[in-house]
C-alpha cells in the first residue's frame, strides 16, 4: 500500500550525474596540479637552494605564480566567458601546483633550524609582501590595459 499523494515527500531537483558534476572538476584539477608541480620541481632542480641560503626559486615561483593568478582572474571574470573547467584546471590546478606555500613554510623552518632565523623571518615577510603585491599589480595592470584597448 502506498501513501496518499499529500503525504509523500516532495521530490527534490534531480541530482546531476557524477560525470556532469564533480568528476570532471577533480580530474582537471589533478591534471593541472601535476603540470604545475612538475614545472615547479623543474625550476627547483635548475635553481637549487644551498643549505642555509635564501630560497630564491621558491620565492620567485610564488611571486610569478601570484602575478599570473592576478592576470588570469581578471581575464576570466572581466573578458572571457571561459568553459566551466578552465578555472579549476588553470587557476586551482596549474597555478595551485606551481605556487607552493607548503615549501615556503618548510624553507622557513629549515632556515630557523640552520641558525638563520633572521633570514627565515625576512623570507617569510618578503614572500608574503611580494606575492600580495604581485597579485594586486598584475590585476590592476591587466584591467588598465583592457580599459585602454577598448574603443
Amino acid at each position: 500500500m502506498t501513501a496518499p499523494e499529500s503525504l509523500r515527500a516532495p521530490a527534490g531537483p534531480a541530482r546531476p550525474s557524477l560525470w556532469h558534476g564533480q568528476v570532471p572538476v577533480v580530474a582537471v584539477v589533478a591534471l593541472g596540479g601535476a603540470l604545475g608541480a612538475a614545472a615547479r620541481y623543474a625550476l627547483s632542480l635548475h635553481w637549487p637552494t644551498p643549505p642555509g641560503g635564501f630560497p630564491w626559486a621558491t620565492f620567485w615561483t610564488n611571486v610569478v605564480g601570484c602575478a599570473v593568478i592576478g592576470v588570469f582572474m581578471v581575464v576570466i571574470t572581466d573578458v572571457w566567458a571561459a568553459h566551466r573547467l578552465v578555472r579549476p584546471f588553470f587557476g586551482t590546478g596549474v597555478l595551485g601546483g606551481f605556487t607552493t606555500f607548503s615549501t615556503y613554510a618548510v624553507d622557513i623552518q629549515k632556515l630557523v633550524d640552520r641558525g638563520r632565523p633572521a633570514t627565515g623571518l625576512a623570507y617569510l615577510a618578503a614572500t608574503l609582501l611580494a606575492a600580495l603585491t604581485a597579485v594586486w599589480l598584475a590585476s590592476t595592470a591587466t584591467r588598465r590595459v583592457l580599459k585602454w584597448r577598448q574603443p
